[in-house]
C-alpha cells in the first residue's frame, strides 16, 4: 500500500510539472546578422539570451541566421558576438506568443583586434542605423512608437517628444525642428524620398491630422534634427527616414486592431516553405467613417479615410535582393456650419478630398565582399482638391475659394557603398526626380467682387542630386566623415554645392564630443513658383518663376555620457545660419516664407531675406530596463527672421523653450500563467507658444477677407501648452495569441491655451483657435 501511494504521489507530482510546463509560454526568436558596411552575412556569430537559465544561444549559419526556439515571452537582452567585429547588446527586446520575434543585426568590424584584448561595447541608442550621421541624430523603433503615450502610435507625434522638436498645438502632426517651419523637412521611405504620407494634408505641408502609413508596417527608423549626413538633400531642417520591417519569411503571422482612430489588418508570410521572400500588407479603414457608413453616428465633419501599405522581399540568389514596397490613401471631410439663431440660414460650407499613392522598387546587389550597390525607382502621386462657400446678402451660398492640385512624381536613386577596410568607408549616389504637374487655384477679390485664378498651370520640374560620403575611423575612439552634396534645380536653374563634416570623438570610457557642419538647401513646392499674379491690365504673371532656392548652414556641438548601461545623458549646441531666404520684394514689406508652414503666396519673392535659429538641448534618458524607463528633455532657442524692412525679429516658431517628462512602468498582474502585463506611460510636456501677427478687425471687415497687421508681424505669442498625456493598458500572452487592450488620453487635463486668431467673414468678427481637447483613443489588438 505504501509504495502504491508512493506511486500515486509521484504521478500527481508529474502531473503538476506538466501543467505548469504547459502554462509556461515560449517563442522563437531569429534572425540574421549581417557586416554594417558591405550587408554580407556573418556566419558563426554567437547570439545569447542573457541571464537565461538554462543558457539559451545559437551560432549563425552559413547564411548568417539563427534562431533560438522555446524563449520565455517577456523581454529579453541578447548579445551578439563575431570574432573582429566590435561587440553588440540589443536589450529589452519584447517577446510574445502571437508572433516570432525576428531580428536583423548590423555589426561593426573592430579597427584593432590585440591578442588578449577583448573589445566590449556598451549600448548607445543614440547612435542611428546611417552610420554616416554623427551629429543631431536619433533612431527609434517601431515598439517606441507605440509605447510613447500621445503617439497614438503615430511616427510623426512620437518625435515630438525628442529635443528641439515641436509639434502642432491644434492637433496637426507638423513637425517643427528647431524653430525651422515644417516646411523644410524632408520624408524618406525605404532610402527614396516621398511626399508628404499624411492624411488631409494642405499644399505645401509635410504635416496633416493622421499619418497614411500605419505603425504596424515599420521597423527601427532615423530621425535627424540638423547637420544631416551628405546623402540627404532637399532639406533644410529635419529628415525622416523611415523603414518597413520585412514580413516573416517561415509562418504566417496575422494582426488586427480596432481603434477610435482607425480598424485595420496586417497579413505577412512567406511565399512557400524554404524561400526566404516574404509580404507584409496592412490595410486601415477609419473607424468613425465605418460607423458613419452604419449610421451609428450622426454629426457633420465625420473624417474618411483610408489607407494600405505592402512590403514584398525577393531574395534572387545569394548576391541579388530585390524589394517591391508601396503606400496609398484616401481621405475626404466635408463640413457646414449652421447660424445658431437660424439653423435654416448657412454660415459657411467646405469640403476636402485628397489621395496619395507611392510604389517602388528596389535591387540590392552585394558586388563582393567590400561593395555593394543598391538602385531604387518609384512612382507617386498626390491630389488634392477643395472648395470653401459663404453666403451672400440673401443667404445663398457662392464659392469664394477652389483649388484642385495634382502630381505625380517619378524618382530614382542609386547608392555605391564601398568599405575599402575597417577604417575607411565611401558612400556615393545620385538621385533624380521628375515631377509632373497640373494645378489650378481660384480665389474670390473682394474688391472687383469676382472669382480670380491664382494658379493655374500644367507641366514638369526635374530636379537632379548628387552626393559622396567618405568615413574615416581614425582609430577605436574617433570617427569622422565628410563630403559634398550637389542638388540642381531644372524648373528654374538653380543649383546649389553643399559641404558636410561631422566628427565624433570617445574622450574617454563612454564619454563623447560630437561636433557637425552642412550646408543645406531646399526647393520650394511648385506652387510657390507657379503662383499667378494678376496686373492693372487684367493679365497675369507668374512673378516667382526664377526665385532661387533657401539655405542654412547648420553647426552642431555635442557632448554625450553613458551614466550607466541604462542611463545616457546628452547636450547639443547648435547655430544654423539661414541666407538666401524668399521674402516679398518690397521695402519695408516684414513677410518671409520663414513663417509659412502651407499653402503658397501669389505675392513676388526675392532670395534677400536672413534668419537664425540657436539653442541648447539637454536629454536625459534611461532605456527601457526591467521593466522601466523614462526621458527628460530640455529646450532653449530662438528663431528669428529678417525681411526687406531689415528689422530681425522673432519668426512664427520663435516659442523660446520646450520641456518633456515621459516615462512608463510595466507590472505583471494577476495569476503567473495567464501572462498578463499591465503598463502605464506618462508624457508632461511645456511648450513655449508660437506667434502670430494681430488682425486688423476693421480692415479685415471692409476687405471681406482677413488683414493681419504686417507693420506688427508675430508681435502676439500665444499660451503656453501644458499637456499630460497618459496610456494605460493590458498585454495578455496565450498560446498562440497576444492580446493588447489600450487607451490613450491626449491632454487628459482638457487644458485649453490660446494658440492662434482667424478671422470668419461669416459673423464679420475673430475667433480664436485653442490646442487640442482631451482626445481618448481606445484601441484593441490581436496578434496570432
Amino acid at each position: 500500500m505504501k509504495q502504491l501511494l508512493k506511486l500515486m504521489h509521484l504521478l500527481l507530482l508529474i502531473g503538476m510539472v506538466g501543467i505548469v510546463n504547459a502554462q509556461e509560454l515560449t517563442q522563437t526568436v531569429r534572425g540574421t546578422i549581417i557586416d554594417q558596411d558591405t550587408k554580407t552575412t556573418l556566419p558563426g556569430a554567437n547570439v545569447i539570451i542573457l541571464n537565461s537559465d538554462p543558457l539559451l544561444a545559437a551560432v549563425t549559419d552559413i547564411q548568417g541566421n539563427f534562431r533560438i526556439e522555446n524563449v520565455p515571452t517577456g523581454r529579453v537582452d541578447i548579445k551578439i558576438t563575431f570574432v573582429g567585429y566590435e561587440e553588440k547588446v540589443m536589450p529589452n527586446i519584447l517577446v510574445v506568443s502571437g508572433k516570432e520575434t525576428v531580428l536583423n543585426v548590423d555589426m561593426l568590424e573592430a579597427i584593432n583586434m590585440l591578442q588578449g584584448i577583448e573589445i566590449t561595447a556598451t549600448q548607445d541608442r543614440s547612435e542611428v542605423l546611417n552610420d554616416m550621421s554623427l551629429a543631431s541624430a536619433r533612431s527609434f523603433s517601431v515598439e517606441e512608437t507605440k509605447r510613447y503615450a500621445g503617439a497614438i502610435d503615430d511616427p510623426a507625434r512620437m518625435v515630438s517628444s525628442f529635443a528641439g522638436v515641436n509639434g502642432n498645438a491644434e492637433g496637426d502632426n507638423d513637425i517643427v525642428v528647431r524653430g525651422n517651419s515644417p516646411r523644410g523637412v524632408l520624408w524618406r521611405l525605404e532610402g527614396i524620398e516621398i511626399p508628404n504620407p499624411n492624411h488631409f494634408a494642405n499644399e505645401g505641408a509635410t504635416g496633416g491630422p493622421i499619418n497614411a502609413l500605419n505603425s504596424n508596417m515599420l521597423g527601427n527608423s532615423d530621425f535627424y534634427t540638423g547637420a544631416f549626413s551628405p546623402e540627404y538633400g532637399n532639406a533644410t531642417s529635419g529628415v525622416f527616414d523611415m523603414k518597413l520591417r520585412n514580413g516573416n519569411n517561415e509562418h504566417r503571422e496575422y494582426s488586427a486592431t480596432a481603434s477610435i482612430l482607425g480598424t485595420d489588418v496586417t497579413l505577412e508570410g512567406p511565399f512557400k516553405p524554404g524561400y526566404s521572400g516574404s509580404y507584409l500588407v496592412n490595410y486601415r479603414y477609419s473607424t468613425l467613417s465605418l460607423l458613419d457608413d452604419l449610421g451609428v453616428v450622426d454629426f457633420g465633419g465625420v473624417p474618411k479615410y483610408q489607407d494600405g501599405s505592402f512590403k514584398v522581399l525577393l531574395p534572387a540568389g545569394n548576391a541579388h535582393v530585390f524589394s517591391l514596397f508601396g503606400l496609398g490613401g484616401q481621405s475626404s471631410i466635408a463640413q457646414e456650419e449652421m447660424n445658431e439663431d437660424d439653423e435654416t440660414k448657412p454660415l459657411w460650407k467646405a469640403e476636402m478630398k485628397a489621395k496619395l499613392g507611392v510604389v517602388g522598387l528596389s535591387h540590392t546587389y552585394l558586388m563582393n565582399e567590400q561593395a555593394y550597390l543598391k538602385t531604387t525607382v518609384s512612382a507617386a502621386t498626390t491630389s488634392s482638391a477643395s472648395f470653401y462657400d459663404i453666403p451672400n446678402e440673401n443667404d445663398q451660398l457662392y464659392n469664394v475659394a477652389n483649388d484642385d492640385f495634382n502630381r505625380t512624381f517619378l524618382k530614382g536613386a542609386t547608392t555605391l557603398n564601398y568599405k575599402l577596410n575597417a577604417r575607411h568607408k565611401l558612400k556615393t549616389g545620385a538621385i533624380f526626380t521628375r515631377t509632373g504637374f497640373d494645378v489650378i487655384a481660384h480665389y474670390w477679390n473682394f474688391e472687383s467682387n469676382r472669382l480670380e485664378p491664382t494658379l493655374s498651370q500644367e507641366g514638369n520640374a526635374e530636379n537632379a542630386q548628387a552626393f559622396v560620403s567618405w568615413k574615416y575611423r581614425i582609430s577605436e575612439t574617433v570617427s569622422m566623415v565628410s563630403g559634398m552634396h550637389y542638388m540642381h534645380y531644372l524648373l528654374n536653374n538653380n543649383t546649389s554645392i553643399e559641404p558636410r563634416a561631422a566628427l565624433r570623438w570617445e574622450l574617454k570610457e563612454n564619454q563623447y564630443l560630437t561636433a557637425g557642419f552642412g550646408v543645406h538647401s531646399k526647393a520650394e513646392s511648385v506652387s510657390i513658383y507657379l503662383a499667378q499674379q494678376r496686373q492693372p491690365d487684367g493679365s497675369f504673371t507668374i512673378p516667382n518663376r526664377s526665385l532661387g532656392l533657401g539655405k542654412a548652414r547648420h553647426y552642431v556641438l555635442g557632448y554625450e555620457r553613458m551614466l550607466s548601461p541604462f542611463t545616457h545623458v546628452k547636450a547639443e549646441a547648435y547655430y544654423q545660419q539661414l541666407y538666401d531666404v524668399p521674402i516679398e520684394n518690397k521695402a519695408g514689406s516684414t513677410y518671409s516664407l520663414l513663417n509659412a508652414s502651407d499653402w503658397f503666396t501669389t505675392r513676388t519673392l526675392s532670395n534677400d531675406g536672413t534668419g537664425s535659429n540657436y539653442g541648447l538641448e539637454v536629454t536625459l534618458e534611461r532605456y527601457f530596463n526591467r521593466g522601466f524607463y523614462y526621458m527628460s528633455t530640455l529646450s532653449l532657442y530662438r528663431s528669428l527672421y529678417t525681411a526687406a524692412d531689415g528689422v530681425e525679429r522673432s519668426s512664427s516658431f520663435d516659442g523660446n523653450y520646450i520641456a518633456n517628462f515621459l516615462g512608463g512602468k510595466e507590472f505583471s498582474v494577476g495569476d503567473e500563467a495567464k501572462h498578463k502585463t499591465l503598463f502605464v506611460n506618462t508624457k508632461l510636456a511645456l511648450i513655449g507658444g508660437n506667434r502670430y501677427t494681430p488682425i486688423d478687425l476693421e480692415a479685415s471687415i471692409v476687405e471681406g477677407d482677413v488683414v493681419r497687421n504686417e507693420a506688427d508681424p508675430f508681435s502676439v505669442k500665444g499660451d503656453d501648452i501644458v499637456k499630460l498625456d497618459v496610456a494605460i493598458g493590458i498585454r495578455r500572452n496565450r498560446k498562440k495569441t497576444t492580446t493588447e487592450l489600450k487607451l490613450d488620453i491626449q491632454n487628459i487635463t482638457n487644458n485649453q491655451g490660446m494658440v492662434n486668431e482667424y478671422y470668419d467673414h461669416a459673423t464679420e468678427s475673430i475667433v480664436k483657435s485653442y490646442q487640442l481637447p482631451l482626445l481618448p483613443v481606445l484601441s484593441y489588438k490581436v496578434s496570432f
